[in-house]
């Protein structure tokens, strides 16, 4: 173990005394946030990348050693485990190299080496290996043998070939210099499957019928998306070097003499790069390919779900939420501060009569003044815009603001056992007007109710590894509700069981004795929920709150293991620990330095004043309101250079989308993003981030509108390349009647009243 932590801290640059207490922490059972929040003088106050870092470094090298006490196994079983083998295998650092020294003695299926060892060969390899300046004719004429299929001297150099090919192939330390030639030199081509071209579905590839780049630095969604031509049967991709780059490594350690005997073994070398070692290569350097994609494309995931968690709140508010419709009207409901379901009702508000259009106005007025409504959530799909218009009709108070809500998973949400187990007598209309209303409340507490994938900000998120996804998203969504904290008293088991030192049957059993006893009244209380022990409450009573509970400071993130730390603060102070809170001039009175012991040091401490401070502080941003331009509600409303309004729902390694209030999402190139050269989107946008954006095109018949966030945008030359375009996400998931689009009429409302009163 101690190697490992000496590795650890050389790779990463962390010192080693922190790499051990870190890992000594993991190892306890901590979990990454309850470690970079509480136990900073042991760490050296790593942050949680740091942590995930050497905790995910300790798994990858303990999968390491439990290959290599396979492969120590298999030689020792077939008695080929010598001390000097032994001692490369325990020497072997990565997966690679490991493999690289166990490839001569792996148990291999028939192949035309071990044909040719079956049929007593071998003898002649060797020789030929040895004597290479001299004729190998003669010698190979000895191993004639009909009942060994050996017919002729030159079956017999064939084979002796074969088993020298195989050797080339397996040798550790070619497979490394040709293992670093496929990483420097290597080029990844694709084409086009014969007779694919004309078919419809393959013409999302289009832009990789003939094209290749470097290996080294192709990026992350082109591989992907090559990938995904091939496994759809329209592409065939290769990775390769020159065959002669390879047998220039090769040769000069194989062929010692231009004998016979040493053409023949020339001839095996390069029979064994060819047809043995380049190939396995070659499936190496795709693996090493999809990987590295993939960790680029989970990264770029990880970070837009992380932006998505932490969209400002809107907070405790009485809403009227809904879930816009054509055809089948608006679902609308009403949910009060705390989200709670109160009322649910279909408003025909966007298509139908007039006399429809004046009943949905009146019954919405009417539910505004009878629950005292404090905003307007409107769900972003289908017939959104013209939702948002009949409201905006309607001349509500200022005091109420109407605000788009990105919509994606709710769907998701409302067909799950989550949503029946919230709502069993509801369906899932209502279930998924009342996800857009609590999304507006709190996006992290609703957002946590469905898996991360479904929620929309990821690319590729089907191709890349399933377990690695799901490990960066559950660490991202475990990092997020911990950083916020969580209400005990009012948060569900789903949200629950994302805080630390706690998983969904003890979230289960949290909500169930809160339901049997009432509200907690103090942390401690937690102590008498069934199974949860003495670990799993320090791991995550400092991350729950609970307002006005008996203790002042169960509501901030202070640990109630330093509780009588405070205590002691305040007593010096001459005050009571309530007043400490909040209180500047009490806390000016506290001497840090007084209270540094053996497990409590300054990083620590620190922490505590700020906390004081600030008890219980949401580090969330202060909500914002945004809105779309108004008349323009569609793709034909859109002009080439309109600067229009937008927000950033996904951003990827080619740029970002954005919703500009049209249904369709339009995409801001990364050549687009900036009067800079950008190599990451990310580090001029985020998810969820309000931009003025420039409209460069508009194409109505694929549905893609292109953008710039230049001061300036070229108009006439912009790149358009479909696959750096990537597929844009599309809100429009139903027409509305034709004629009859919502608002569009400026006269209905007075229409429908008259209409009303003739009745």
């Amino acid at each position: 173990m101690t190697h490992h932590l000496e590795t650890i801290a050389r790779e990463s640059g962390i010192s080693l005394s922190s790499v051990t207490s870190t890992a000594k922490l993991l190892a306890e059972g901590a979990t990454v946030p309850f470690i970079s929040r509480y136990r900073k003088e042991q760490t050296g106050s790593l942050d949680e990348v740091q942590i995930t870092t050497i905790r995910d470094r300790m798994l990858q090298l303990a999968e390491l050693d439990t290959r290599r006490s396979a492969i120590l196994k298999s030689l020792e079983e077939r008695s080929l485990l010598t001390p000097e083998l032994k001692k490369k295998v325990e020497a072997a650092s990565t997966l690679a190299t490991l493999e690289d020294v166990f490839a001569p003695f792996r148990p291999k299926r028939q192949t035309r080496a071990t044909i040719a060892i079956e049929r007593g060969l071998t003898p002649l390899a060797d020789w030929l290996l040895e004597h290479q300046s001299e004729d190998s004719a003669d010698e190979a004429a000895k191993f004639v043998d009909a009942e060994k299929q050996v017919a002729t001297a030159s079956d017999a150099l064939a084979g002796a070939r074969d088993i020298i090919a195989e050797r080339v192939a397996d040798d550790a330390t070619l497979r490394g210099k040709v293992r670093k030639l496929y990483e420097e030199e290597a080029t990844v081509s694709s084409k086009i499957m014969y007779g694919k071209n004309e078919e419809p579905d393959a013409q999302k590839f289009r832009d990789y019928f003939e094209w290749s780049e470097p290996f080294k630095s192709i990026p992350s969604h082109r591989m992907l998306a090559i990938r995904r031509g091939e496994k759809d049967g329209f592409l065939l991709m290769r990775v390769e070097v020159p065959l002669d780059r390879v047998t220039a490594l090769a040769l000069p350690d194989w062929v010692k003499s231009h004998g016979e005997a040493g053409k023949q073994v020339a001839l095996a070398v390069e029979d064994g790069c060819k047809r043995l070692l380049m190939p396995s290569m070659e499936t190496e350097a795709r693996l090493i390919a999809k990987k590295r994609a993939d960790e680029t494309a989970i990264s770029v995931f990880a970070e837009n779900l992380r932006e998505l968690l932490l969209a400002s709140p809107l907070g405790s508010k009485r809403l009227l939420a809904i879930d816009p419709g054509f055809r089948t009207g608006c679902k609308t409901v009403v949910l009060d501060a705390s989200g709670k379901l109160l009322h649910h009702t279909v408003l025909h508000a966007t298509a139908g009569s007039n006399t429809q259009l004046y009943e949905a106005a009146v019954e919405f007025t009417t539910l505004i003044k009878k629950y005292s409504i404090e905003a307007i959530a409107i769900g972003n799909g289908t017939a959104s815009r013209e939702t948002e218009a009949f409201v905006k009709k309607l001349k509500l108070p200022a005091s109420i603001p109407v605000i788009m809500v990105n919509e994606s998973g709710a769907s998701i949400y409302s067909a799950s056992d989550v949503a029946r187990e919230e709502f069993p007598n509801e369906d899932v209309t209502v279930r998924g007007a009342v996800s857009i209303g609590r999304r507006l409340m709190d996006p992290l507490a609703e957002l946590v109710k469905i898996d991360p994938k479904s929620i929309g900000v990821g690319q590729y998120q089907h191709d890349v590894e399933q377990r690695a996804l799901k490990t960066s998203l559950d660490d991202t969504v475990i990092s997020c509700v911990n950083a916020v904290g969580v209400e005990l008293n009012t948060a569900s088991k789903q949200l629950l069981s994302y805080v630390s030192g706690l998983n969904s049957t003890l979230a289960e059993n949290i909500v169930a004795w809160r339901n049997e006893n009432g509200a907690f009244q103090s942390r401690e209380e937690l102590k008498k929920v069934p199974r949860l022990g003495e670990k799993a409450f320090e791991q995550a009573a400092g991350f729950l709150r609970v307002r006005g509970g008996k203790h002042p400071l169960d509501a901030s993130a202070v640990h109630p293991e330093r509780y009588t730390l405070v205590e002691r603060m305040a007593a010096d102070a001459g005050c009571a620990t309530a007043e400490l809170i909040g209180n500047e001039d009490a806390r000016k009175k506290i001497d840090l330095k007084r209270y540094v012991s053996d497990d409590v040091g300054l990083p620590t401490l620190q922490d505590i004043i700020n906390e004081l401070a600030k008890p219980g502080r949401d580090p969330r941003k202060q909500f914002e309101l945004f809105s779309f331009q108004e008349g323009v509600e569609k793709p034909s409303d859109l002009q080439p250079g309109m600067k229009i309004p937008g927000i950033v729902t996904n951003v990827t390694a080619f740029g970002a989308f954005v919703d500009i209030g049209v249904h369709q999402d339009g995409l801001v190139h990364v050549s687009q993003l900036a009067d800079h050269f950008v190599r990451d989107a990310s580090e001029v946008v985020k998810v969820g981030q309000k931009v003025q954006a420039t409209v460069v095109e508009v194409d109505l018949k694929r549905n893609r509108i292109a953008l710039s966030m230049k001061s300036k945008p070229d108009l006439e030359n912009r790149r358009s390349s479909s696959e750096d375009r990537g597929t844009p996400r599309q809100t429009n998931r139903n027409q509305g009647p034709s004629g009859n689009q919502g608002a569009s009429n400026n006269d209905w409302f007075s229409q429908a009243m008259q209409n009303a009163k003739r009745k």
